[in-house]
């Protein structure tokens, strides 16, 4: 089946996807690109420059495309939805990702140890292993982590922050899982299940 182009513009950026050709090449880092636009919406990582602002919050982005994307968590629509589970998404990149669990796709893989995985960041942190690169370090006692979360729960330890908090009796924890534990003890506690017909009462 033939591709048609309006302008001819269009039809010689389509051709340098077949012949590799990057003609426009950045002064500052040398990458180079098939297009104009791209090569300009690069330079602005350089520059600093975010011409593109949302009218919500004001948040700036230095492409159109990071706005539209971005826009789409004011007016919650997700229009890539995946058709084995339903599930929508704000970005067509969450949907490929997310498709990766339902075909098993794991297309990143490890070269040390042949892991592989679904996204690329989950490789990155997994390579951290291997290199022993611990990126996230605590000021406090200078202990080191390969991922930002993992520190950010560790620092709990220093400032005894208590976020996960029991809407049943108020008790706060520094971790979710040992709310998650103790909702499961106030359950235990406050129920009584009959024997006779699986009712279950609160006891007072």
């Amino acid at each position: 089946m033939w591709q048609t182009f309006r302008q001819r513009s269009h039809l010689t950026k389509h051709q340098r996807t077949h012949t590799g050709e990057n003609p426009f090449k950045c002064t500052t880092c040398n990458k180079a690109f098939n297009d104009k636009s791209y090569l300009i919406g690069h330079q602005r990582i350089h520059t600093g420059e975010k011409p593109y602002q949302c009218k919500e919050c004001g948040k700036t982005f230095s492409k159109k495309s990071y706005l539209i994307h971005h826009q789409r968590i004011h007016t919650g629509e997700k229009p890539y939805k995946c058709t084995a589970c339903k599930k929508a998404f704000n970005k067509k990149s969450d949907l490929s990702q997310h498709q990766r669990i339902h075909s098993g796709e794991k297309p990143y893989k490890c070269k040390e140890c042949g892991k592989a995985f679904y996204r690329r960041t989950c490789l990155t942190q997994h390579q951290k292993i291997h290199t022993r690169e611990k990126p996230y370090q605590c000021k406090e006692c200078v202990k080191a982590f390969y991922e930002r979360w993992n520190l950010t729960k560790h620092h709990r330890t220093h400032t005894g922050e208590k976020s996960f908090k029991c809407t049943t009796c108020n008790n706060a924890f520094n971790y979710k899982s040992y709310l998650i534990d103790h909702h499961r003890i106030n359950t235990a506690e406050k129920y009584y299940k009959c024997k006779e017909c699986d009712k279950a009462f609160i006891l007072k």
